[in-house]
């Protein structure tokens, strides 16, 4: 089984990936190559979560062909300087033992870097043959827009927190009116969702688990992406197939309706506004 494919500013994105955030070493490169076996086609990592290598040691022990792989890296927020910018770029294909990765995103934004030095270093990792897409993660609606305009590239994904309990409704908007895809990390809320007794429930209805409903919930949401994190072979098959049962509108709609003002779980150690995302 293979996700469904989201199109966005010209890039087709797998709906599904595996997330690979606090993978490591021989577990990370098992898990992709999973998860590759199991159908995965798509890749999610960046160089802040050092494992970039181990990365590219599945996907080359999976033995799939390059094109057939969305493979997607990030760089982090202290290198978005122009020449930081390429140096970060160029030693994640490097790790992952890749000639170009299919998107790269700015993993978060930096308030002590000008937004257009950091865009353009972003376009001009694109114009080098780096990656064959750009985008960002982390941008809350207004920082996109302002991105969005002053870009010479346009942007296809913007990668955030996004589960049941966190209202995404104005990031989400935003993403939608330009054109962009929204790639849902931490999609399964850390695990908690997977007692909540509604999803219990409807996860019964189906024959499915939780997770399964949860994720059946995100790829049911138009343009929308979600890469859940597993090491574990059964998990990272089970997140996959979700394209067999469909949700009614009420059922995404209680789900949604679980949304708490204290959703987020993810805050970076600086200070960061998200308060236009709700």
């Amino acid at each position: 089984m293979k996700a469904d494919l989201v199109e966005a500013n010209g890039a087709n994105i797998p709906a599904i990936g595996l997330g690979t955030w606090r993978l490591q070493d021989q577990a990370c490169a098992d898990a992709v190559q999973w998860a590759i076996e199991a159908g995965y086609r798509h890749i999610d990592t960046a160089a802040r979560y050092e494992n970039e290598a181990a990365v590219g040691a599945g996907i080359r022990a999976s033995g799939l062909a390059r094109d057939e792989v969305f493979i997607t890296t990030k760089v982090w927020h202290s290198d978005l300087r122009l020449d930081d910018f390429r140096r970060s770029a160029e030693a994640s294909l490097k790790r992952l033992g890749l000639s170009q990765v299919d998107l790269l995103l700015i993993h978060w934004p930096n308030s002590d870097v000008p937004l257009a030095e950091s865009l353009n270093a972003l376009a001009e990792a694109k114009r080098s043959g780096l990656t064959r897409h750009i985008g960002v993660s982390n941008f809350p609606a207004r920082l996109l827009e302002q991105a969005v305009q002053q870009s010479c590239e346009p942007l296809t994904v913007n990668q955030c927190e996004y589960h049941p309990y966190l209202d995404q409704s104005r990031v989400r908007a935003a993403c939608r009116a330009y054109g962009t895809a929204f790639t849902s990390y931490c999609p399964l809320g850390r695990g908690e969702l997977t007692q909540e007794p509604l999803i219990e429930a409807i996860a019964g209805k189906y024959g499915k688990t939780p997770a399964q409903v949860v994720l059946r919930w995100h790829v049911q949401q138009p343009g929308t992406v979600a890469i859940p994190k597993s090491g574990n072979r059964q998990r990272i098959a089970e997140n996959l197939n979700i394209f067999d049962f469909v949700l009614s509108g009420e059922e995404m709609r209680n789900i949604s309706g679980l949304a708490r003002p204290d959703g987020r779980m993810v805050r970076p150690a600086w200070d960061m506004d998200f308060e236009d995302e709700i």
